[in-house]
């Protein structure tokens, strides 16, 4: 995306915005049904646990400002492997979203025409949002803006006129609410109200998929703008759900809990009001999981964890392969499930509680191995610790409260990883599949050399990719952190070690007996060296990776100091290795 065309606040808000606050139209009724009359504590509590996310994503995002989200910080702080354990996490949450929101938004259309057929409609409605994808997303925004708007409105009108509503009728509900008395502890109340209320801060992750689409110094006023809707809204309908309705209403009208306290409040034109919001805000959901997951599998790709024609875009900037996969993937599940999707909440609530805790694990991680990297901003490691523990309460209660989710959530998870396994160990995989056919169709040679030749061809051409790593005149230690990277995650036997040299800086005598020494040591990978005369910068990478056709993303630099003059994103998607 050019610059002329990067997100600003508002557009970029109402993307993950319609995500998040579409959440309360079930989170407080959800929340309720558990914690009772302290269900507002508990959706406090979610708003608590979600400003700590601020700074942890702020600072994360911050010092690695690309798109893929947890993904993207332990790729560069941990290893492919786990970093695609939670690139799958995301993804399975964004198709469980797409499918739940767009399904869910069609039974609220549904309520105005009987004659609606749901399993149709959502499909059509999945096909809307891929056709206003393939648009770009500049048009896409637009939509969400309106949504966005109109959602927030809906809300506030809702909220006054709940609040003019006690005003006239006084707080007999308030009262007899709060004197119920419950059969469980108020610890068990307040436990099982949070976990459950946790579903409301899910598409809090979706901003960081798509923050290279933002213009500068729009990511944190994002997941400001999301922390504002979750910790004002949630917790406030709630209360007014308590003054407007006794709790045994609440559990009677738990999927169209807002819609009845517009009818109970302003009458039927605001529990229609209410109705058409829902079935705007959560269309804008699933316009949410296109984006955020073609901004996670692009990433992917470019990290050659899947396939190189994902890539391919229109004239519009979007990823049509990706889109379209997404689209056809949504259509799968939703008629593999026949539209009973209360299995799929399981995937849902699991997989971004998952991701959220990677989250924090992968800012542990930044701090403990790019701790020189600079960032405009730091959580604290007690606030991290903190947040992760309140994450991992929200996992256990939610398997505590519906255990059939865990084995629902592996039937999905399990085959999700194993794809992107298979992706990353593709030479493996290709030897294995050739000495199976040598074997099985040894009579048919003229077929086995033809296969054996392209299979040969293929894993040459993957390893022959060749890698640049820019030393600054690393000690043999540092270069071996490199080389071990090197052998562990990259599918190479070619890699080039270049020392930028100016009138400011030449690069140690030492340095090439060195990397001699690592090339004998790893027989495997072939390793050169090259020293340039020139400043190492933006150009300069982009001058050597056009004049030596490398990508960028196959090069990589240690952790800048806090001295370095560029931005690691202005480098192009040079990597961090040490």
């Amino acid at each position: 995306m050019s610059a002329q065309t990067k997100l600003s606040e508002l557009p970029a808000s109402a993307i993950c915005g319609n995500d998040i606050s579409s959440s309360c139209l079930y989170v407080s009724a959800i929340s309720i049904m558990y914690a009772g009359q302290y269900a507002w504590i508990s959706l406090l509590l979610v708003g608590g646990t979600l400003f700590l996310f601020r700074k942890i994503y702020g600072e994360v995002v911050g010092a690695l400002p690309l798109n893929g989200g947890a993904y993207n910080v332990l790729l560069n702080s941990a290893n492919k492997s786990i970093a695609s354990l939670a690139a799958c996490l995301t993804i399975l949450s964004y198709v469980a979203t797409g499918v739940i929101s767009a399904n869910e938004a069609i039974h609220y259309a549904a309520s105005f025409s009987d004659s609606l057929p749901i399993i149709a409609g959502t499909i059509g409605l999945l096909l809307l949002f891929l056709l206003l994808n393939l648009l770009g997303l500049k048009e896409s925004s637009k939509a969400a803006v309106v949504i966005f708007i109109i959602h927030i409105s809906t809300l506030v009108i809702l909220c006054l006129a709940c609040g003019w509503y006690l005003v006239q009728n006084g707080t007999g509900n308030f009262k007899i609410n709060f004197a119920a008395k419950s059969e469980h502890s108020l610890t068990f109340q307040l436990l099982a109200g949070f976990s459950a209320a946790m579903l409301g801060i899910s598409g809090f992750e979706s901003s960081a998929n798509y923050v290279e689409e933002q213009a500068e110094g729009v990511f944190p006023k994002t997941l400001r703008n999301m922390w504002i809707i979750v910790t004002v809204f949630n917790p406030l309908i709630a209360l007014l759900a308590l003054g407007v309705m006794p709790i045994g209403e609440v559990q009677n009208h738990q999927q169209s809990l807002l819609a009845f306290m517009g009818d109970q409040a302003g009458g039927q034109w605001l529990a229609w009001l209410v109705s058409i919001d829902a079935a705007l805000v959560l269309s804008g959901a699933v316009l949410t999981s296109f984006v955020g997951v073609s901004g996670l599998v692009k990433r992917m790709t470019l990290d050659r964890i899947f396939p190189q024609f994902l890539l391919k875009e229109n004239g519009r900037q979007a990823p049509y392969y990706v889109l379209t996969i997404f689209f056809l993937l949504c259509v799968a599940i939703l008629l593999s499930t026949g539209g009973e999707l209360q299995a799929l909440a399981g995937v849902y609530t699991l997989s971004f509680l998952a991701v959220m805790g990677l989250f924090g694990i992968g800012n542990l991680l930044l701090k403990l191995r790019r701790r020189r990297l600079p960032r405009p901003e730091r959580a604290t490691v007690m606030s991290v610790f903190i947040a992760l523990i309140a994450v991992g309460i929200a996992l256990v209660g939610n398997i505590k409260l519906n255990p059939e989710y865990v084995w629902v959530f592996f039937e999905y998870f399990i085959p999700t990883f194993l794809i992107a396994l298979m992706m990353m160990d593709r030479t493996l995989i290709l030897r294995g599949l050739l000495f199976t056919i040598l074997y099985l169709f040894r009579p048919i040679t003229h077929v086995i050399a033809g296969f054996t030749k392209w299979t040969n061809k293929t894993i040459k051409e993957i390893n022959d990719q060749e890698f640049v790593f820019f030393s600054k005149g690393d000690d043999i230690a540092s270069l071996n952190r490199v080389m071990i990277y090197i052998q562990n995650n990259e599918e190479t036997n070619r890699l080039l070690i270049v020392t930028i040299e100016n009138e400011a800086f030449k690069a140690p005598e030492n340095l090439s007996r060195d990397i001699e020494t690592l090339d004998r040591a790893y027989p495997d990978i072939d390793v050169q060296y090259e020293r340039i005369q020139g400043h190492f910068g933006p150009e300069l990478i982009k001058d050597l990776s056009e004049r030596w056709n490398i990508p960028t993303n196959f090069m990589f630099i240690g952790s800048p100091s806090q001295k370095f003059q560029y931005r690691i994103e202005e480098l192009g998607g040079v990597r961090l290795i040490i």
